[in-house]
């Protein structure tokens, strides 16, 4: 009985483990947050991007073949003098400037009109977008591959013209047809992306400028001369001024459709600063046009921005 009246024992606790003390990562402040994000992508610029270009400058002001054991040979401005007097330098800067001329205008304003006509709602629109955009995104090359079977002696285009009973063509032979051969395919390269950039500037104009010019009865044209261009000038301008990078550095297609042939018709640039370094191991005169390319680029996009800026004020 005494037993039973013994209160009950307590449960003994259990020693717990003490928890380990936490890492601390030591304090960095939030500016360095952002810059050690941004780092990867800078030093990939400084080394891949800067650093060829800061080298390629100063080879254009030397003599230099990678065959040669002696290393660079400065020359001061001799590449560039050279340049003035070169007339396959000013051949090729004649055929890049005419290369862009009939690219570029034909480029914009089909791929306005599509771009407007891909604004509509219509069934199948996704499609058609989605098939518009389809050229842009296969490589150049691949795309030049396949122009070059169409534009052979028994290609496509030839193949059309047999059907019509009209007489065959040798696209890629002839120093009329050849540049613009070349100029039809990078056309149709070209339209797909011009056409995604416009829609969207398209899509970003406010519908109550739309509705507005509705109510003071302006006709189509009208709406499209004063709402439409106006509120579609900031894409159309960023359009004109890619294109124009893009179409002056043509090598690709060049170098896959014509080899810059024939007689040099269709030999750009970019395509005779290829054959000034890797065929004649010029890579001090191939670096002094690649600068002269560089400043013919800046310039001739400055004017066409400050064309469109022209007609805004």
């Amino acid at each position: 009985m005494a037993l039973l009246a013994q209160s009950p024992t307590k449960p003994q606790r259990t020693s717990r483990t003490p928890a380990p003390p936490r890492l601390r990562l030591p304090h960095v402040p939030r500016r360095w947050v952002g810059l050690l994000f941004v780092l990867p992508a800078a030093v990939y610029l400084v080394f891949f991007q800067l650093v060829p270009v800061l080298y390629g400058l100063i080879l254009s002001f030397t003599e230099y073949s990678p065959l040669s054991r002696s290393g660079p040979k400065p020359v001061g401005l001799d590449n560039y003098t050279r340049l003035l007097d070169s007339p396959d330098f000013g051949k090729a800067l004649l055929v890049t400037g005419k290369y862009v001329a009939i690219v570029l205008p034909i480029t914009v304003v089909i791929a306005l009109g599509l771009a407007l006509l891909a604004k509509t709602s219509f069934r199948g629109v996704g499609l058609f977008r989605s098939a518009l955009y389809l050229p842009h995104i296969v490589s150049l090359t691949a795309v030049s591959m396949v122009w070059l079977w169409m534009y052979s002696r028994h290609g496509l285009f030839n193949e059309v013209l047999g059907l019509l009973h009209l007489t065959d063509q040798s696209w890629l032979l002839q120093e009329d047809t050849a540049l613009s051969a070349a100029s039809a395919m990078r056309v149709w390269k070209a339209l797909g992306s011009n056409m995604v950039l416009l829609l969207a500037g398209l899509q970003s104009i406010p519908k109550d400028l739309y509705e507005a010019a509705h109510m003071d009865g302006a006709g189509r044209w009208a709406t499209f001369r004063y709402v439409t261009l106006p509120g579609l000038r900031p894409m159309l301008t960023y359009v004109v001024a890619m294109d124009i990078v893009f179409l002056a550095q043509g090598f690709a297609e060049i170098f896959v459709l014509t080899r810059g042939g024939p007689l040099g018709s269709t030999t750009t640039v970019n395509y005779l600063i290829y054959t000034e370094a890797f065929q004649y191991n010029r890579f001090g005169s191939a670096s002094a046009m690649a600068f002269v390319l560089f400043a013919f680029i800046i310039g001739i996009s400055f004017l066409a921005i400050r064309g469109l800026a022209g007609r805004r004020s």
